[in-house]
Parts: C-alpha cells; structure tokens; sequence
C-alpha cells in the first residue's frame, strides 16, 4: 500500500472552482485504478480569501500547504479585486509570496499541439503539420519580479515606476542544471532564450549556460533572442524541444506557446523545488480565473486535469497513473470532446460542458 499524500487545494478564484472540481474527480478515479490515496485539504487563496479574511494569503493557508507534500492551485484574480493596492491584489498577495515562500525556482510548462487540435490554432495548418511539443522551463523567483529595489511614486519632482532585473549566478546555474537535464531525456535540444544584446543580465545568463554546456554533451545548446523566439513560435514551434528562459520572458513566452497550442485551457504547469529527497511543487493551469466565463459551465478543464497528473508524476512519483491520465486526456481529444474554446465546428466534434469534459476523461481513465 503505497503511503497517503497530503495535497493542499487551492481553488481560487473565477473558473478556478469549476475546473478544481473536474481535477479532484479524475483524481479519485485514478486512485480506485491504481490503488493510492491522497488526503485533500482546501484552502482559500486569492480574491475568495480577500472576501473572507481579508488577505489574498491567510495564514491558515500557508500552514497548510507546508504540510502537504504539493499544493494543487487553480487561479486567482479578478476585476473585483483590481481596485485594491497592487501588494494587495490576488496575484501579487498570493501566488508571488507562494513561490517566494517555498522557493519554487522551476517553473515547467508542457506546450502539445495535439493533432486533432491543429484546426484549433491560429497558425497555418501547414506551419504546424502533425503537432508538436514544447517543454518550456522558465526560472521562477529571480528577475524583475522578485528584484528590489522597486518603486512607484514620485521622485525628483516626478512620478517614476522603478522595477529591478537582477540574477545571481546560483540561481542561473541550478535553472540550467534543471533545464539541461530535461533536455537530455526528451529529445536533447535545449534553447537558452535571452536578450544579451542588451541586458547585462543576459549576458550573465548566457556565460553561464555556455559553461554548464560541457557537462551535457548529449544535449544541443542554442541561443535566441527573446524577440526572435516569439517570432519563431509562430513561425516555426517544432523547432522547439525545450526552451529555458528568465521569469519575465517565460512568463510571455508561454502564453503565446498556449494560443499557439490552441488554447491557454490546454496547458498545465508545475512549479518546483527540492525538499530533501523529494520534489515539492505547485501545480496550476497556466491560464487565468477567466471571471467573464466563471459560473457557466462552458471552461475548458483540461490543463487543470493536467497539471494534477504533473503532481503525481513529479512530487508523487507515481508515473504509470500520471501517463494514464495525460494518456486520457490524450483518448478524449481523439474520441472528439471538446469544450468551446476548442471547438472548430469539424465534423465528429462532441462539444461538452467543463463537467462533461471531466466524464469523458474518467470514462478513458485506465
């Protein structure tokens, strides 16, 4: 009997709650078919916590998600909330803090053109024949998220907004590490993506990849330009295996990987660090709480099925149910189940709500 793991629910906000529940049912059938268990506890975070305590981040939460073994995250946010102090808001109050708190450096987002949704994106089928999948791994508590000083106010008899870009070589060294390693097991082509022709601190990012580089020689290294690449990924994405990139860029650089999949309700993500032995992460959809559609019954679940089946890959290590369930989602686009947002009116297409999207993933669960 494999031991119990505590995972911390952390619904959220908008359609966060619709696609939480579709999550947590796929996970239920993938422990009667596989024989784990986990212990769930939930949470509120963001503007649901804002309205119930007053901070986007409760302590309660906090506690909590220490002492689960990974924290299962929806989304947050909201034009309800936008009025409040920046600090305050639910993505500053909440997710920035998270990943500060429990150094989530590695941020690990799977783009896959599957290619029955190829229809679905808004690149020329001939520029995407056959699908792809990209894998871009973004550093996730440097930059100018995380840099101080910042600023916003009045200095000099002028109003000035002030943000700082800064990395420290530790930090590059063990994004590279990561990002060289994931390369070599899928098909070993890594491209560092920076802007050194400008940034010094690119130029860092840059030598120090360059370096790391000769400790992986069944790894291809390349280098881009942050401009060049997000031209490239409309260009031509299958020339991409794994990219790896600094918070800011990969921030913007995965979203435009997410359209060009098809939708942002195709692509999950992990944010991880070590604790020991084992992997701790937070694992959420890479789209947003959506607030104009919340309620209706009509968000696509799937990256939030996903990025669950990433938690039972990475901090579980239970890789046979996590391969069952991307292999679900995989039979259900097949089969042609689509939620809206994927819908391009093709013959054989079966248009579904958020829940109907959920059975049909359980119901090829095996």
């Amino acid at each position: 009997m494999k031991e119990t793991r505590r995972v911390a629910v952390l619904a959220g906000d908008g359609i966060g709650p619709e696609v939480m529940r579709e999550a947590l049912r796929v996970l239920d059938a993938a422990e009667k078919c596989y024989g784990f268990r986990t212990e769930r506890m939930e949470y509120d975070v963001g503007g649901a916590a804002i309205d119930a305590c007053g901070r986007a981040l409760p302590e309660q939460t906090l506690r909590g998600c220490e002492a689960a073994d990974a924290i299962l995250f929806g989304s947050v946010g909201g034009p309800k909330w936008d009025s409040l102090p920046l600090d305050e808001r639910p993505e500053r109050g909440a997710l920035l803090p998270l990943r500060r708190h429990f150094d989530l450096f590695a941020n690990l987002r799977p783009g896959v053109c599957l290619p029955e949704l190829i229809a679905a994106s808004p690149l020329k089928e001939n520029l995407i024949t056959g699908g792809f999948d990209i894998l871009c791994v973004r550093e996730l508590t440097g930059g100018m998220y995380f840099g101080q000083p910042k600023f916003y106010g009045e200095r000099d008899g002028e109003i000035i907004g002030l943000d700082t870009l800064i990395y420290r070589r530790s930090e590059v060294e063990r994004i590279a590490h990561l990002a060289f390693r994931a390369a070599a097991g899928r098909r070993g082509k890594l491209c560092s993506v920076d802007k050194a022709n400008v940034l010094s601190s690119s130029v860092m990012w840059r030598d120090v990849f360059n370096e790391i580089a000769s400790q992986y020689p069944q790894v291809q290294l390349s280098h881009m330009y942050v401009d060049n690449a997000a031209m490239q990924l409309v260009r031509n994405p299958g020339q991409f295996d794994v990219i790896v990139t600094e918070n800011t860029f990969g921030d913007i650089l995965t979203d435009e990987m997410a359209m060009v999949c098809g939708s942002l309700g195709m692509l999950p993500s992990a944010s991880l660090c070590s604790r020991g032995e084992k992997t701790f992460g937070l694992y959420e959809p890479s789209g947003g709480s959506a607030p104009d559609i919340a309620g209706k019954g009509i968000a696509n679940p799937i990256a939030q099925i996903l990025s669950m089946g990433m938690m039972l890959r990475y901090s579980f290590g239970y890789i046979e149910p996590a391969d069952a369930v991307d292999a679900a989602v995989r039979a259900a686009i097949a089969a042609g189940f689509r939620t809206r947002d994927l819908a391009t009116g093709a013959v054989g297409e079966q248009i579904v709500t958020t829940s109907g999207m959920g059975d049909a993933v359980i119901s090829l669960l095996h």
